[in-house]
């Protein structure tokens, strides 16, 4: 194995277990002998004997095998709590080097809490990166612990009785069963450790000082205002109370368990604070403080310190640099914020203290409650993937906001967002939103992707509704919590005023909205409720004398049309008109409104009626304009919904024989363009279809292959990574031998000799390795005006056959597939066949840092790559701090 896998596997890397603790998972170095050992002479005789099969003399000849493992002939791993060993899972390389001999032992005082499997979890990935495919057990008949933890790891396991001994059979690569066993584990596990930050049954606020105005004062004061359900201590260095109540000088002085500490001191006294509260008994710590990783190098490297502290105690952390948290269900307010948060149905997290104040300021004027809101700052523990798991089972929680600045885990985040977002919509803000650094990418499309191409890939595939404006996201969160989802785009709009009905035409349409005709029935029936002089066409003017009766008898007729999916009622008011009428009017009508979603834009200067909400709760706008912007994104979440979740297909590819292409170029260099051959190896590796091509070392080999492929010919430089159109390094439609002489003297050998391939929509197919999302697939036109026109649409790989079918059919690209004025329409399933490849290929090989295939050829009867271009780097190594 490289130094830079036995690097990377050496490093600690933090587990949760089924009861909320946290285990640190290692590799055993030669300085932990004394402790391995200590911990075989702890176990009992039961379990020594399962583990051995026998009583072997307990000293250093029985831990040196385990010790400092090389990652390659044998690998292992101890778990870690508070310092100190409780398990240890070691494999051996067998004679089938694809095999490995797998044992696993742990501590008696820790078993059945799920140890074994997180062992068994993080062994097995080390091992597949290594090279190994299976894991092979000796174990006795009566381990029963032991066969449950290979029965429900999810690993296809074959047992085999011999010689007094079972045999366990498995192959280790991660099937879908097996991710979705880890992901039920993660769920678990991480809502338990969660369980203290959101049902505490005791809190201590560390740094509450009786002085008014001090931020950890004022946080206690909070959580007694709230009513807080538990109980409060406060902390500070001379045990003085605050607000009446007795404090102590430190949490191990308090006479009942605490569950939740809130820290709130100078940056420099968090550790030792954070150190005696864990020490304790403390499980769930949350570190208001400032001054940690957002500072510079000093604060990160205390802030590690901190997390350092926390995960060896078994412990979870929300912060630091936070405002708080609170939780109505118990009525926990351990923030600074100005007053309590309302009750309600939203669970909101917010990556900035301050723009969660400001949000949380709009939701309530709008009338928005809150299930819990959590304020992550730095997120050095707790993070919105971990939050998403706690309301994914919270009964109260209807709603989930985020406000995010930055991914820790985007792959996680998607895994369990697209689960959520099925039961519950996630709504979320993206602050940062800058291209930077994308000005220096080399290849088209590196050029056309970014970071914000990526997080709108992420948010596409997993449901998430993305809101640009704190507006936007209130508003929806508005209409969600409210109404229900529209089945569809069909939109009916209801005005008092034309000028209006056109304005919210206007802005329906940019919201890709549809207002279609009203059905014959219903429009014969509107022409009997309305003025003569109205319009029964969509909007539906009722002209400027409609009142409450007027809306009475029109919206029941619309929302009972079946070819109207929503209904905006528009309002502005008229002299001698009801408004709390015209508002209950409003409000009956949406509670008979058949599962349609009834939304209102009632522009009063006294604000919406209370009457909107008196029998179904109408969600009502300030202009037309942002009902319309709101409803644009419920019916985003109706498209979702409807959706198929799709499958990631098996694909027949060597991908041995490409990572040998890959190996091959970054043996000869860290980072640079493959050559034509070795693009063309690679690719065919994966079934992508190329045109034919010869590389020509001089003009009379340019000919020779001109006239073996066919002519007309194309040629074309063959300098590994070169923009040929930019260069003037191609030639086209060179019908003659003459002319491709001329054009290989002209370009300068080597060159590419292919034949002229003639019709078809030029597209543009690629991938990018994005250094934190992973694989970036790329589709749009394509040719030289690939980057002007700008269209390509993203996709975070593995691609799942609708993701493909989606990026073919979809944006400009899909109208030059579908056949564009006149063209013949493309083969759409072969398109779809290649995107999925070219998906594997930048999932299978993190080393492809960018792949640019443009144009691809689609033709009526196929597609076909002319020209690529392959950049391979050795990726960055990520550091593992934790895996759920």
């Amino acid at each position: 194995m490289s130094d830079e896998m036995s690097t990377i596997a050496g490093e600690p890397t933090d587990v949760i277990l089924r009861d909320g603790s946290t285990l640190r998972l290692r590799a055993p170095l030669a300085a932990d002998a004394e402790a391995v050992l200590d911990f075989f002479a702890r176990l009992s005789e039961r379990s020594r004997y399962l583990r051995f099969h026998g009583f072997p003399a307990l000293g250093p000849k029985l831990v040196e095998p385990v010790l400092d493992p090389d990652w390659d002939e044998r690998g292992a791993l101890i778990g870690c709590l508070e310092s100190r060993v409780v398990a240890l899972a070691n494999w051996v390389r067998l004679r089938d080097r694809r095999a490995a001999e797998v044992a696993f032992t742990v501590d008696d005082a820790h078993q059945r809490r799920g140890i074994g499997t997180r062992l068994l979890e993080r062994l097995a990935a080390l091992a597949a990166e290594a090279g190994i495919e299976q894991f092979v057990a000796q174990v006795l008949p009566d381990n029963r612990d032991m066969l449950d933890v290979f029965r429900d790891a999810g690993f296809d396991a074959v047992r085999e009785l011999a010689g007094g001994e079972v045999e366990v059979r498995f192959p280790i690569a991660p099937t879908s069963r097996y991710r979705e066993r880890v992901a039920a584990r993660d769920h678990v596990a991480v809502r338990a450790s969660l369980r203290p930050f959101f049902e505490p049954a005791s809190v201590a606020v560390i740094g509450a000082s009786p002085r008014r105005g001090s931020i950890g004062g004022e946080l206690f004061r909070n959580i007694l205002a709230a009513d807080f359900t538990g109980s409060a201590y406060p902390v500070n260095r001379r045990g003085e109370p605050v607000a009446g109540v007795h404090g102590y000088r430190s949490v191990a002085e308090i006479p009942d368990e605490v569950e939740l500490a809130v820290i709130s001191l100078p940056a420099e006294h968090v550790p030792a604070a954070a150190q005696a509260a864990l020490e304790a008994g403390v499980r769930a710590l949350v570190v208001i403080s400032a001054g940690f990783a957002e500072t510079g190098e000093e604060g990160r490297e205390r802030q590690e310190r901190l997390l350092e502290l926390v995960r060896a105690h078994g412990a979870r952390l929300v912060g630091p640099n936070c405002l708080g948290i609170a939780s109505t269900s118990v009525r926990l307010n351990a923030t600074f914020a100005p007053r309590a948060f309302p009750a309600g149905k939203i669970g909101f997290s917010s990556q900035s203290g301050a723009l969660g104040l400001a949000l949380l300021e709009r939701a309530e004027a709008s009338g928005l409650g809150l299930t819990s809101f959590v304020s992550i700052g730095n997120k050095a523990d707790v993070s919105s993937n971990d939050l998403l798991e706690w309301w994914e089972d919270d009964e109260e929680t209807e709603i989930v906001i985020l406000y995010l600045e930055s991914f820790g885990n985007p792959r996680g985040f998607a895994r369990i967002a697209r689960r959520l977002a099925r039961r519950k919509p996630i709504l979320a803000m993206k602050g940062g939103t800058t291209r930077a650094g994308t000005r220096a990418a080399s290849s088209h499309t590196a050029a056309l992707a970014g970071s914000e191409a990526a997080v709108d890939a992420l948010f596409r595939q997993a449901g998430v509704i993305r809101t640009r404006t704190l507006d936007e996201l209130v508003d929806v969160a508005t209409l969600l919590s409210a109404q229900p989802v529209p089945r569809g785009r069909r939109v009916a709009l209801v005005t008092n005023a034309g000028g209006l009905g056109i304005l919210a035409a206007d802005a329906c349409e940019a919201a890709g909205l549809e207002l279609p005709p009203p059905s014959a029935q219903a429009r014969a029936a509107l022409a009997e409720a309305m003025p003569a002089e109205g319009s029964v066409a969509n909007p539906i003017d009722m002209l400027g004398s409609a009142d409450a009766g007027s809306f009475a008898k029109v919206l029941p007729i619309v929302l009972a049309d079946p070819g109207i999916d929503a209904v905006i009622a528009l309002f502005v008011p008229t002299v001698g008109v009801d408004e709390e009428a015209v508002g209950a009017a409003i409000s009956r009508a949406a509670a008979d409104a058949d599962g349609k979603p009834v939304l209102c834009a009632f522009l009063s200067a006294r604000g919406a009626p209370a009457s909107l909400r008196s029998v179904a709760q109408v969600p009502s706008f300030a202009y037309p304009e942002a009902a319309a912007r709101a409803l644009g994104r419920a019916a985003e979440r109706g498209d979702w919904l409807r959706r198929p979740a799709g499958t990631v297909p098996e694909l027949d590819v060597d991908r041995e024989a490409a990572e040998a292409v890959v190996a091959e170029a970054l043996a000869r260099s860290a980072d640079g363009w493959l050559e034509a051959a070795q693009a063309r190896r690679l690719l065919e590796a994966y079934g992508l279809p190329l045109v034919p091509e010869r590389v020509a070392a001089s003009p009379d080999e340019a000919v020779a292959a001109a006239r073996e492929l066919g002519l007309p010919a194309v040629v074309k430089s063959a300098a590994p990574g070169a923009h040929k159109t930019e260069t003037g390094g191609v030639a086209l439609s060179l019908a003659d031998a003459q002319a491709v002489r001329a054009a290989a003297e002209r370009i300068g050998v080597p060159v590419l000799v292919q034949p002229m391939v003639r019709g078809g929509a030029e597209l543009l197919a690629g991938a990018v390795q994005d250094p934190l999302f992973g694989p970036l697939v790329a589709f749009g036109p394509g040719g030289v005006l690939a980057e002007l026109i700008g269209e390509a649409q993203f996709r975070l790989a593995p691609l799942t056959d609708l993701d493909a079918e989606e990026l073919v059919r979809g944006g400009k690209a899909g109208r030059l597939v579908a056949g564009f004025r006149g063209t013949p329409p493309a083969d759409e399933d072969a398109l779809v066949d290649f995107v999925l490849r070219l998906s594997r290929l930048a999932d299978d090989l993190p080393e492809v840092a960018e792949l640019d295939l443009n144009p691809v050829l689609a033709l009526p009867d196929g597609c076909v790559a002319v020209d690529a271009r392959v950049r391979v780097a050795r990726p960055p190594q990520r550091r593992r701090a934790k895996t759920w």
